[in-house]
Protein backbone atom coordinates (compact mmCIF):
# COMPACT_ATOMS: atom_id res chain seq x y z
CA UNK A 1 0.00 0.00 0.00
CA UNK A 2 1.17 3.48 -0.84
CA UNK A 3 2.82 5.19 2.12
CA UNK A 4 0.81 8.34 1.50
CA UNK A 5 -2.40 6.36 1.79
CA UNK A 6 -1.21 4.84 5.04
CA UNK A 7 -0.38 8.26 6.41
CA UNK A 8 -3.82 9.60 5.42
CA UNK A 9 -5.66 6.69 7.00
CA UNK A 10 -3.58 7.02 10.14
CA UNK A 11 -4.27 10.73 10.40
CA UNK A 12 -8.01 10.12 9.93
CA UNK A 13 -8.11 7.45 12.61
CA UNK A 14 -6.10 9.68 14.94
CA UNK A 15 -8.54 12.54 14.45
CA UNK A 16 -11.54 10.27 15.11
CA UNK A 17 -9.88 8.97 18.28
CA UNK A 18 -9.17 12.48 19.56
CA UNK A 19 -12.74 13.61 18.89
CA UNK A 20 -14.20 10.60 20.68
CA UNK A 21 -11.93 11.16 23.65
CA UNK A 22 -12.92 14.80 23.93
CA UNK A 23 -16.62 13.90 23.69
CA UNK A 24 -16.37 11.30 26.45
CA UNK A 25 -14.41 13.64 28.69
CA UNK A 26 -16.87 16.47 28.19
CA UNK A 27 -19.80 14.24 29.07
CA UNK A 28 -18.13 13.24 32.30
CA UNK A 29 -17.29 16.81 33.27
CA UNK A 30 -20.52 18.66 32.36
CA UNK A 31 -23.24 16.04 32.65
CA UNK A 32 -25.65 16.49 35.56
CA UNK A 33 -28.45 14.23 36.67
CA UNK A 34 -32.04 15.54 36.64
CA UNK A 35 -33.08 16.57 40.17
CA UNK A 36 -35.61 14.45 41.98
CA UNK A 37 -37.77 17.56 42.50
CA UNK A 38 -37.85 20.69 40.35
CA UNK A 39 -36.37 23.81 41.91
CA UNK A 40 -39.72 25.61 41.69
CA UNK A 41 -43.27 24.82 40.64
CA UNK A 42 -45.52 27.12 38.64
CA UNK A 43 -49.05 26.97 39.95
CA UNK A 44 -51.73 28.45 37.72
CA UNK A 45 -54.22 30.65 39.50
CA UNK A 46 -57.59 28.99 39.80
CA UNK A 47 -60.21 30.73 37.70
CA UNK A 48 -63.66 31.54 38.93
CA UNK A 49 -65.11 28.71 36.90
CA UNK A 50 -62.94 26.14 38.63
CA UNK A 51 -63.81 24.74 42.00
CA UNK A 52 -67.51 25.34 41.42
CA UNK A 53 -67.49 29.00 42.51
CA UNK A 54 -68.32 31.18 39.56
CA UNK A 55 -68.72 34.92 39.84
CA UNK A 56 -72.51 34.79 39.95
CA UNK A 57 -73.93 36.55 42.95
CA UNK A 58 -70.59 37.73 44.29
CA UNK A 59 -70.47 41.46 44.80
CA UNK A 60 -67.81 43.97 45.59
CA UNK A 61 -67.24 44.38 49.31
CA UNK A 62 -66.39 48.07 49.55
CA UNK A 63 -67.58 50.15 52.46
CA UNK A 64 -70.74 52.21 51.87
CA UNK A 65 -70.07 55.41 49.98
CA UNK A 66 -72.42 57.60 52.06
CA UNK A 67 -69.76 59.03 54.43
CA UNK A 68 -67.70 60.27 51.48
CA UNK A 69 -70.66 61.70 49.58
CA UNK A 70 -71.24 64.27 52.32
CA UNK A 71 -67.94 65.95 51.47
CA UNK A 72 -67.66 65.01 47.78
CA UNK A 73 -66.80 67.59 45.12
CA UNK A 74 -69.14 67.51 42.10
CA UNK A 75 -66.75 69.69 40.07
CA UNK A 76 -64.01 67.10 40.57
CA UNK A 77 -66.55 64.43 39.63
CA UNK A 78 -67.16 66.11 36.29
CA UNK A 79 -63.45 65.72 35.56
CA UNK A 80 -63.61 62.05 36.57
CA UNK A 81 -66.48 61.54 34.11
CA UNK A 82 -64.04 62.12 31.27
CA UNK A 83 -62.97 58.51 31.85
CA UNK A 84 -66.54 57.46 31.06
CA UNK A 85 -67.35 59.87 28.22
CA UNK A 86 -66.09 57.60 25.45
CA UNK A 87 -68.89 55.12 26.24
CA UNK A 88 -71.64 57.23 27.88
CA UNK A 89 -73.46 60.49 27.32
CA UNK A 90 -74.95 62.29 30.32
CA UNK A 91 -76.96 65.21 28.90
CA UNK A 92 -80.76 65.00 29.02
CA UNK A 93 -82.06 63.20 25.95
CA UNK A 94 -78.53 62.25 24.93
CA UNK A 95 -78.00 59.18 22.75
CA UNK A 96 -76.89 55.80 23.92
CA UNK A 97 -73.35 54.90 22.91
CA UNK A 98 -71.46 51.76 23.91
CA UNK A 99 -73.22 52.23 27.24
CA UNK A 100 -76.60 53.82 28.05
CA UNK A 101 -77.20 57.52 28.57
CA UNK A 102 -76.68 58.40 32.26
CA UNK A 103 -79.02 61.37 32.72
CA UNK A 104 -80.99 60.66 35.92
CA UNK A 105 -79.13 57.42 36.58
CA UNK A 106 -79.09 57.77 40.38
CA UNK A 107 -81.97 55.67 41.76
CA UNK A 108 -83.03 54.66 38.26
CA UNK A 109 -84.10 51.01 37.98
CA UNK A 110 -81.22 48.90 36.68
CA UNK A 111 -81.28 47.95 32.97
CA UNK A 112 -84.25 50.25 32.28
CA UNK A 113 -83.00 52.97 29.94
CA UNK A 114 -85.10 53.02 26.83
CA UNK A 115 -83.50 51.92 23.59
CA UNK A 116 -80.41 50.31 25.10
CA UNK A 117 -79.72 46.58 24.74
CA UNK A 118 -78.47 45.38 28.11
CA UNK A 119 -76.35 42.27 28.67
CA UNK A 120 -77.93 39.15 30.11
CA UNK A 121 -75.84 39.63 33.25
CA UNK A 122 -77.20 43.14 33.81
CA UNK A 123 -80.78 42.02 33.19
CA UNK A 124 -80.37 39.23 35.72
CA UNK A 125 -78.90 41.67 38.24
CA UNK A 126 -81.86 44.03 37.78
CA UNK A 127 -84.34 41.40 39.02
CA UNK A 128 -86.89 42.65 36.55
CA UNK A 129 -86.51 46.29 37.55
CA UNK A 130 -86.67 45.74 41.32
CA UNK A 131 -83.05 46.78 41.84
CA UNK A 132 -82.23 50.47 41.47
CA UNK A 133 -78.94 52.28 40.97
CA UNK A 134 -78.67 53.66 44.49
CA UNK A 135 -75.39 55.23 45.56
CA UNK A 136 -73.95 52.02 47.00
CA UNK A 137 -74.73 49.92 43.93
CA UNK A 138 -73.25 52.59 41.70
CA UNK A 139 -70.12 52.83 43.84
CA UNK A 140 -69.59 49.06 44.00
CA UNK A 141 -70.20 48.72 40.26
CA UNK A 142 -67.84 51.56 39.37
CA UNK A 143 -65.14 50.04 41.55
CA UNK A 144 -65.29 46.57 39.97
CA UNK A 145 -67.96 46.21 37.26
CA UNK A 146 -67.49 42.54 36.49
CA UNK A 147 -67.30 41.60 40.15
CA UNK A 148 -70.45 43.45 41.20
CA UNK A 149 -72.46 42.43 38.12
CA UNK A 150 -71.14 39.11 36.77
CA UNK A 151 -71.69 38.87 33.03
CA UNK A 152 -71.85 42.60 32.39
CA UNK A 153 -70.56 43.69 29.01
CA UNK A 154 -68.95 46.77 30.52
CA UNK A 155 -65.21 46.47 29.93
CA UNK A 156 -64.17 49.35 32.18
CA UNK A 157 -61.49 48.31 34.70
CA UNK A 158 -63.06 50.38 37.48
CA UNK A 159 -62.36 53.36 39.72
CA UNK A 160 -60.41 52.00 42.68
CA UNK A 161 -60.22 55.25 44.65
CA UNK A 162 -63.32 55.78 46.79
CA UNK A 163 -62.87 59.55 46.69
CA UNK A 164 -63.03 59.54 42.89
CA UNK A 165 -66.20 57.47 42.96
CA UNK A 166 -67.80 59.77 45.53
CA UNK A 167 -66.97 62.86 43.47
CA UNK A 168 -68.31 61.25 40.32
CA UNK A 169 -71.53 60.17 42.02
CA UNK A 170 -72.02 63.63 43.50
CA UNK A 171 -71.81 65.07 39.98
CA UNK A 172 -74.00 62.38 38.39
CA UNK A 173 -76.60 63.06 41.07
CA UNK A 174 -76.89 66.62 39.77
CA UNK A 175 -77.51 65.41 36.20
CA UNK A 176 -81.23 65.01 36.76
CA UNK A 177 -84.48 66.96 36.76
CA UNK A 178 -85.01 65.80 40.33
CA UNK A 179 -81.65 65.05 42.04
CA UNK A 180 -81.80 62.19 44.53
CA UNK A 181 -81.33 63.14 48.17
CA UNK A 182 -77.92 62.41 49.62
CA UNK A 183 -77.97 59.49 52.05
CA UNK A 184 -77.51 60.09 55.75
CA UNK A 185 -73.83 59.98 56.63
CA UNK A 186 -72.97 56.57 58.02
CA UNK A 187 -76.18 55.04 56.73
CA UNK A 188 -77.17 53.03 53.67
CA UNK A 189 -77.63 54.88 50.43
CA UNK A 190 -80.48 52.68 49.30
CA UNK A 191 -83.55 54.69 48.35
CA UNK A 192 -86.63 54.44 46.24
CA UNK A 193 -86.75 56.52 43.07
CA UNK A 194 -88.94 59.58 43.40
CA UNK A 195 -92.08 59.98 41.33
CA UNK A 196 -90.27 62.41 39.07
CA UNK A 197 -87.44 60.00 38.45
CA UNK A 198 -89.85 57.12 37.89
CA UNK A 199 -91.78 59.18 35.35
CA UNK A 200 -88.48 60.13 33.74
CA UNK A 201 -87.64 56.45 33.26
CA UNK A 202 -91.15 55.59 32.11
CA UNK A 203 -91.76 53.19 35.00
CA UNK A 204 -93.53 53.10 38.32
CA UNK A 205 -91.31 53.68 41.38
CA UNK A 206 -89.33 50.50 42.05
CA UNK A 207 -88.48 49.23 45.52
CA UNK A 208 -84.91 49.29 46.69
CA UNK A 209 -83.02 45.98 46.64
CA UNK A 210 -83.17 43.79 49.71
CA UNK A 211 -80.06 43.67 51.86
Amino acid sequence: MNSYVNMGVGALLGTVFVLMSVSIASEGIFHSEAPEKPGFTIVAEETAGEGGEAGGGEQATSEPIAPLLAKADPAAGEAVFKKCASCHTVEKGGPNKVGPNLWGVVNRPVASHEGFSYSAGMQTFSEGGKVVWDFDHLSFFLEAPKKHVPGTAMGFAGLKKAEERANLLAWLREQSDNPAPLPAEGGSSEAKPTEGQAAQDGQAPAPAPAN
